[in-house]
């Protein structure tokens, strides 16, 4: 552990899921007396300075305010690359003059790696969902490349790198190999983990803290079972769906049901909300699911994490992009069951409901995966990992760390 107070800059990207999986590294860092900045939008900006960190702003263009992402795999990349060449300007006003001894950067914050090593600074990525294994190149990323549009956005990359200061010049290497990452989810979620190469990335699983600041929950009274339903902070425009959910489970026997709806449902589309239903625009998730029996979510990875971390089983409803990976995981590893959108009725909503609480050995492997998952060492174990980079000449860890 490093015994000399260090500059630590984290860049990140002002998308929710993005910012909460690393925030209690953050906070843990300041509490060690390091001095910890932190470039976003000012959309997020109360998030981070909840964490004693320095906020350093910058305009992202990404389109998180309304939410509007494009359907298409390379219009969506291209959101990101068009993000950094815009934001790399800014970053550099706000750290060429304040170098910092050590940069942290979110998998979509590409400005940050062109950045840290245009001023030769060493650099580690906190990802908050799984990371590329030996072979993604030919498993997943050959067939983006064959997809229209994708030679002109790797054109546009490659001009980018070649004149922004990184060092790194191949596209496939700066967009997805990271000299060092740490994955903040469960090593269960990551697809081919025994592919993964463990010299570049570590996994200490979710890095959770008290969240007090995010308020309590308190399980109800005579409730013999909860169910939580959340689909998380984006894809939450689903107004069908809650009613479908409110349908299954209004008034079911022994069960209290927490619908976190997101800020885009008006709450008076849901018709009338049966007595044993609260309805929130946004929830205490972790504090729920710790007395939950089950959860009902879209299968993004903190939603996954969150769950496989408490041992609650799921129902994984996907709603985009790696969701419906994570989704195919989760039922992989027996701690839930899919539903599409499109397939979910009340009835099978309920049944399904009634199978999983039912399956003895979905619990089962719902404990097991809840106590691996606090066995990675999460926040206090990527801190010291992090804290390991300012030891070593130029930045260098050891191997495998």
């Amino acid at each position: 552990m490093s015994r000399r107070r260090a500059h630590i800059a984290m860049v990140g990207i002002p998308a929710v899921s993005h910012v909460l999986p690393g925030l209690e590294v953050i906070r843990e860092l300041v509490a060690r007396g390091h001095r910890v900045t932190y470039a976003n939008d000012p959309v997020v900006a109360d998030l981070i300075t909840a964490t004693g960190a320095e906020f350093v702003p910058y305009a992202s263009s990404l389109p998180v305010a309304d939410n509007d992402w494009p359907d298409d795999p390379i219009a969506a990349m291209s959101v990101f690359l068009d993000d950094a060449i815009q934001a790399l300007p800014q970053l550099r006003a706000g750290y060429d003059h304040d170098r910092a001894d050590l940069y942290l950067y979110d998998i979509g914050a590409y400005a940050a790696r062109a950045l840290a090593e245009a001023q030769t600074r060493p650099i580690v990525q906190l990802s908050p969902t799984y990371v590329a294994w030996e072979g993604y190149e030919q498993d997943v990323a050959a067939h983006l490349w064959r997809l229209p549009g994708a030679d002109a956005y790797r054109a546009k990359f490659a001009g980018w790198l070649a004149g922004c200061g990184a060092s790194t010049t191949d596209v496939d290497a700066f967009s997805g190999r990271p000299r060092r990452a740490l994955a903040l989810i469960p090593r269960a979620m990551q697809p081919h983990a025994d592919q993964v190469d463990t010299d570049v990335v570590t996994f200490v699983g979710p890095c959770f803290g008290t969240r007090t600041g995010q308020g309590g929950w308190t399980r109800p009274a005579g409730a013999e079972n909860v169910l939580l339903i959340s689909l998380g902070s984006a894809y939450t425009r689903q107004p069908e769906f809650y009613r479908r959910c409110l349908a299954a489970y209004g008034d079911l026997p022994g069960w209290h049901v927490v619908l976190q709806i997101g800020r885009y449902t008006d709450p008076n589309d849901l018709g009338t909300i049966p007595s044993n239903v609260e309805v929130h625009p946004w929830v205490p998730q972790l504090a729920i699911l710790e007395q939950a029996d089950a959860f009902i979510t879209h299968a993004g990875m903190g939603g996954s994490s969150e769950g496989l971390f408490t041992g609650t089983p799921m129902i994984a409803v996907p709603q985009a992009a790696e969701q419906f990976t994570n989704a195919d995981r989760l039922v992989e590893l027996g701690v839930a069951r899919r539903i599409d959108t499109p397939d979910a009725t009340a009835a099978l909503l309920r049944a399904t409901l009634a199978e999983l609480t039912t399956d003895t050995e979905a619990a089962r492997r719902s404990a097991r995966l809840r106590a691996e998952a606090r066995a990675e060492g999460g926040t206090t174990r990527a801190a010291d990992l992090v804290e390991s980079m300012l030891d070593r000449p130029g930045g260098v860890a050891a191997s495998g760390w």
